[in-house]
């Protein structure tokens, strides 16, 4: 989008403005009034910027005219960057339409060097947004795939890395193999897994979920497997059904896998391998269908280095790995999940105040969804008004660094969340640092630091 509009009525200012723009390589398209400007702008959608004269009516310096085109184009796009051409008796009515959201303004006669400064970098910018409206309406269109295509169990989110990792979660949901979700507690998990196995060829089969982490030692390959009558202490006159005969035909979530202990490890590799297992106390061979999908926040890498757990078992079990990333390293998911899970837990309209927005933001989340949740449950359960905020929250205090820039403590923000915040506070800079719940000078750093135009 390097095509710029110039609207003059003085047929010698076009002519002087397009040879200085051709001499750096930038197509112009021209008109000498204001209806002929507008018809071209609406004729030619790669127009990237606008120049513009204040006065189109002999005796006229009033600019009054140029007002009014200004506003007719900004009624066509409202993001094309004007350049305003003024003499010293428009400046007035220049500098209201630049609060009014006109790019730059330069006065007759202009210097070329700060034209060409101005246009090239108006255009760049131009050219950013566009992309930035591209990647935001692909994002938007891929949710939407995911949304009309797929059951998401009514998960939030709005982060990037969590479209790709539902993306990559429903793709593998139909192929028959096992799957590893690996992230810190409270991450949501246990919801990845739900998602898989509502997606799967086996949805209509029995879902069972077994959080190994909770079984006692000598009870956890009775429970997975099943036991024969008296196979162990307590085990009474009735033999046992395991949780795999259980899920026969259909799914078995084995949460926490990083626990299981070295005889069931080598139990549940049978089982992967072959599908056949033995009931404790039992020497029958029993087969059965199952697909395993298993969950860990352990390093399970480095377990295998402490001889703690299986290398062959974690090859089986890590056919398809899904990383669940914590909260902190999303932070465009925080307030989703806050007002999601305030709704769920009000039942009536609540709002965070923008001081508990930016509090949200700033904490770190150590327990990840869960924490958040059951923070958004107690504030339910406090506020007495229609507005929660800080105070409400409770969260607790973070040691910090630096109070100036206590963003480096609490979470660094990406890209896109950068940009989503400084569009939604219309380019103000300071408004902007609230809302993330930094300085001026922590927010111009990241700016620099992704070349984010400000």
């Amino acid at each position: 989008m390097d095509k710029v509009l110039i609207i003059d009525d003085n047929p010698s200012i076009i002519s002087a403005l397009e040879l200085l723009l051709s001499l750096h390589r930038i197509e112009t398209v021209s008109a000498t009034t204001p209806p002929a400007g507008l018809q071209l702008l609406r004729e030619h959608k790669d127009i990237g910027l606008v120049i513009q004269d204040m006065n189109f009516t002999a005796d006229t310096t009033s600019g009054e005219e140029g007002r009014e085109l200004f506003f007719a184009i900004r009624e066509i796009n409202p993001d094309l960057p004007v350049i305003l051409l003024t003499a010293w008796t428009q400046l007035e009515m220049a500098v209201e339409l630049v609060k009014a959201g006109a790019a730059d303004y330069i006065g007759k006669p202009w210097d070329d060097n700060k034209l060409i400064s101005s246009v090239k970098n108006l255009l760049e910018l131009s050219e950013l947004q566009e992309q930035q409206r591209k990647s935001q309406q692909q994002t938007q269109q891929a949710r939407e795939h995911l949304r009309q295509n797929f059951d998401l169990q009514g998960i939030i989110y709005r982060s990037e890395a969590m479209q790709k990792l539902l993306e990559m979660a429903t793709q593998v949901a139909r192929a028959d193999v096992p799957v590893l979700i690996t992230g810190p507690n409270g991450a949501g998990k246990e919801k990845i897994a739900d998602i898989v196995q509502a997606n799967s060829s086996l949805k209509d089969g029995p879902y069972i979920k077994v959080n190994v982490g909770a079984l006692p030692e000598e009870l956890m390959e009775a429970e997975l497997f099943g036991a024969e009558a008296g196979a162990y202490t307590g085990a009474g006159n009735r033999a046992r059904q395991g949780r795999f005969e259980a899920a026969d035909g259909g799914t078995l979530f084995l949460d926490e896998i990083g626990e299981l202990s070295a005889s069931g490890q080598v139990k549940l590799l049978r089982v992967l391998q072959t599908g056949e297992f033995q009931r404790l106390g039992s020497s029958q061979t029993r087969k059965v269908r199952v697909r395993v999908i298993s969950a860990t926040n352990s390093d399970l890498p480095q377990q295998i280095a402490q001889g703690n757990f299986r290398q062959d078992l974690f090859y089986r079990l890590n056919v398809i790995e899904l990383k669940l990333p914590p909260l902190c390293e999303r932070p465009e998911d925080i307030l989703p999940l806050a007002r999601g899970f305030l709704d769920q837990s009000s039942g009536e309209s609540r709002q965070l105040s923008r001081q508990a927005q930016s509090a949200l933001m700033r904490y770190r989340w150590p327990g990840n969804v869960r924490e958040l949740q059951n923070t958004m449950q107690r504030a339910a359960v406090l506020c007495n008004t229609d507005t929660i905020d800080e105070q409400t929250l409770g969260l607790p205090a973070q040691p910090t660094s630096d109070r100036s820039d206590r963003v480096e403590v609490s979470f660094e923000p990406s890209r896109e969340l950068l940009e989503q915040t400084l569009a939604s506070c219309n380019g103000v800079i300071a408004q902007a640092a609230r809302e993330l719940g930094m300085s001026r000078q922590a927010l111009y750093r990241r700016l620099d630091k992704y070349d984010i135009p400000y």
